[in-house]
């Protein structure tokens, strides 16, 4: 958005309020020469903004047919503005290639007429609500990047999985010692207890995956007895090591 430095010591919502709110006429008329402002196209990606970016959900939240969805879906992809990430018999997701216009179709563009007339309650409100939730994605993607540099072992390829029947792991890769691994990220303000685990163990067998090495990568840290089981096959990880993507 090339808006030089930035004071990130600030409120997260001041930020949001003076470099884009403020902005947003100008903003918006940049954006539209990527979509043409056609309400087809904000609709799919707002849905894909505020969704788990599955094919099904988002044709459905947008309320259009899957026929019709698959067509905008495509221009959306030749113009950069989305990936497919796709899984044999499992839906399409879709990712946003840029992390602003994610933001922007979950909380400005839905919000448009009040933004439009100078009235942020409504924005703001949502983003309080939602900030957490909507940081999950983010902080997932950069947990797959500290795996990339971390394990030992050396990613061959790394993404989420998931099944049309719900079963969904945040991290399941392969590394080039023919090791499988599955894991969570947890972007919350609480400890990660051995029950996370277990659950994991759990979701590897109805998968169908036979797990070498269990990675949780956690906001606040874990349980003392979580931190026990740590080893080869267990791997944990904090926000202090996301310094490794930075250094």
């Amino acid at each position: 958005m090339d808006w030089g430095e930035i004071d990130t010591s600030k409120p997260a919502f001041e930020l949001i309020e003076k470099l884009i709110l403020d902005d947003y006429a100008y903003i918006r008329n940049d954006i539209n020469e990527l979509t043409d402002g056609q309400p087809l196209y904000h609709s799919l990606l707002s849905a894909i903004a505020t969704s788990n970016g599955r094919a099904h959900p988002v044709y459905k939240r947008a309320k259009v047919d899957a026929l019709t969805g698959e067509k905008a879906i495509e221009t959306l992809r030749e113009r950069g503005i989305i990936r497919v990430k796709s899984m044999k018999n499992a839906d399409d997701k879709f990712y946003f290639t840029m992390p602003f216009l994610r933001f922007w179709f979950a909380f400005v563009s839905p919000l448009f007429k009040g933004i439009r007339d100078g009235e942020y309650k409504e924005v703001k409100e949502r983003w309080e609500a939602k900030a957490n939730e909507f940081s999950d994605l983010t902080f997932r993607e950069l947990s797959h990047e500290l795996l990339r540099e971390m394990l030992d072992e050396g990613i061959m390829e790394i993404s989420e999985y998931w099944q049309n029947d719900g079963l969904e792991l945040d991290i399941y890769a392969k590394t080039k010692t023919k090791k499988r691994v599955v894991g969570s990220c947890k972007y919350t303000n609480n400890k990660i207890k051995k029950s996370e685990l277990s659950r994991l163990h759990e979701l590897s067998q109805k998968a169908s995956i036979q797990a070498d090495i269990f990675v949780i990568v956690s906001k606040r840290g874990f349980s003392s007895e979580l931190k026990a089981l740590k080893g080869e096959n267990l791997k944990l990880y904090t926000i202090k090591n996301f310094k490794a993507l930075v250094e």
